[in-house]
């Protein structure tokens, strides 16, 4: 894929410190072409951090960026360009506006004639033979407003490899893949490798390290942790190296009995699948896992559960009482509460602070005569940042500062002061590390022992194995199976899933 020599990059002793924490105590990783490494960490590991300094983004205060022998005191984002770095950031932010090419080759834009007018043929020549690589569904000409998340990824990925890369940095690439996505990606990586391209691959998504990673580099608290290499890179030792500990029980279902039905659909049909109906039943004290490929209609069944998608026909009821369809004031208060899939556009007011974003749902009973009581404001954000262990000190910090893991608290933390009696959680571990996860299935599996019913949307097929109590399988909007527990294998689940 580059024509250029293979890159030979050494990070040394690189030290950052902001007026609050140490974000990097002289930190250390080499790389050359050719090699694919893992970098693991928590969020809050300096995984971020370093990626800035190699990106160009922020200045180190003390180390040495050596590229191809030579010293760099510090890189500018051109400087890194220009060396041959490129990047495909976890968020996305795609140009609407733009068509699929226009976003690959933005800021280089092929032009023709005096006039210097935009030649699309030739952008979109220039575009093709990449989303071919990638397996790509959508053309070069394809609007980006009407993409995917995962072709989202996919764009970003291609606009990445439309540079004279040296060095290609994936964070979190398949965290709004599918499985069969994940594994066209993983060949790609392959294949960059074998032309003398190297990777740093970040992701959360341990098992992928296993399969793609030469050598796995740890962060934990703003340190080297220590390397895994070939055979010795496996998940249980990715974990120790990136919490310093085992991760007792990660994948445990609740520990009580499933009791009466909490929700019930019949011939349910939603505006995304209006020929298929769907039949569903979710009981108290459970988390029902819903897997599916992407486009099988999970968010679009969750989306209408919830009342922000109007639907076709059917009946939704909760503990036998009819929900009026369309209306989300009317979900909310008969006990259903949506975690939604993209915490950030979604989920989250980034711009508030993390005591508004827990608070806003339950303004009403935080409130006498008409008026907020801000020392109960206080109080109830802090009672839910010690029971979530939301790692922020002060409680009018925006969750824009906050990583992933904790704004991901936050989104559940403002539903959990209503007390649901049905939680929708869509891809609620996507792009946070092992720590948060445990903590997220802990929180899930007090909420079903505490009597709610947990409906969980997952890709992660280990996640979806792991945790729940049953599975539902979604196939082109319809409900294909359910699964026990005893039931529960990978091949089971992949029949149902594409019939």
């Amino acid at each position: 894929m580059s024509a250029a020599a293979p890159i030979s990059l050494d990070l040394v002793g690189i030290t950052k410190v902001y007026p609050s924490a140490v974000a990097l105590d002289c930190v250390s990783l080499s790389i050359r072409g050719g090699e694919i490494v893992g970098l693991i960490g928590e969020n809050g590991a300096g995984k971020s951090t370093l990626m800035k300094v190699l990106g160009g983004t922020i200045a180190p205060d003390e180390g040495e960026i050596i590229i191809d022998g030579q010293t760099v005191a510090c890189l500018t984002p051109a400087q890194a360009l220009k060396h041959g770095i490129a990047f495909v950031h976890q968020e996305l932010n795609p140009f609407a506006n733009l068509d699929v090419a226009g976003n690959v080759m933005l800021g280089r834009e092929l032009r023709h004639g005096p006039f210097g007018f935009i030649d699309h043929d030739a952008m979109a020549r220039r575009v093709r033979p990449l989303l071919d690589m990638l397996g790509a569904r959508f053309q070069s000409s394809t609007p980006a407003a009407k993409l995917s998340l995962a072709d989202q990824q996919l764009m970003e990925i291609a606009k990445a490899l439309s540079t004279n890369v040296r060095l290609l940095i994936l964070d979190e690439p398949t965290s709004s893949l599918t499985l069969a996505e994940t594994q066209r990606l993983l060949e790609v990586v392959r294949r960059l490798r074998s032309d003398g391209v190297a990777v740093l691959y970040i992701t959360h998504r341990l098992t992928e390290m296993g399969e793609v990673a030469d050598r796995v580099v740890g962060l934990r608290d703003g340190r080297n942790a220590g390397d895994l290499h070939g055979g010795s890179i496996n998940r249980d030792a990715m974990v120790r190296l990136m919490i310093g500990r085992d991760v007792a029980q990660f994948y445990t279902p609740p520990d009580t009995t499933s009791g009466e039905v909490v929700l019930q659909t019949r011939a349910l049909r939603t505006q995304a699948h209006p020929e298929a109906v769907v039949d569903l039943e979710i009981r108290r004290g459970e988390i029902l896992g819903l897997a599916g490929l992407v486009g099988a209609g999970r968010t679009e069944l969750a989306r209408a559960l919830f009342g922000i998608d109007p639907v076709h026909d059917g009946h939704v009821e909760i503990h036998g009482k009819p929900i009026p369809p369309g209306s989300v004031p009317a979900a909310i208060a008969a006990g259903i509460c949506l975690v939604p899939e993209d915490r950030k556009s979604e989920g989250l007011f980034l711009d508030f602070s993390l005591t508004e974003n827990v608070v806003m749902p339950s303004l009403s009973a935080l409130s006498r005569a008409g008026f907020v009581d801000r020392q109960a404001e206080t109080d109830e954000a802090d009672r839910f940042r010690s029971r979530l262990s939301i790692r922020a000190k002060r409680l009018d910090r925006a969750v824009s500062e906050l990583s992933g893991g904790n704004q991901q608290k936050v989104v559940l933390a403002k539903w959990l002061g209503l007390n649901p009696k049905l939680i929708i959680l869509d891809e609620p571990t996507r792009g946070i590390d092992v720590g948060a996860k445990a903590e997220v299935y802990r929180l899930m599996r007090d909420l079903a022992e505490g009597g709610a019913a947990v409906l969980m949307i997952s890709s992660d097929m280990e996640e979806v194995m792991g945790v729940s109590t049953r599975v539902a399988v979604m196939r082109r909007g319809v409900i294909a199976g359910v699964l026990s527990r005893e039931d529960l294998t990978e091949e089971a689940i992949l029949r149902l899933a594409v019939g």
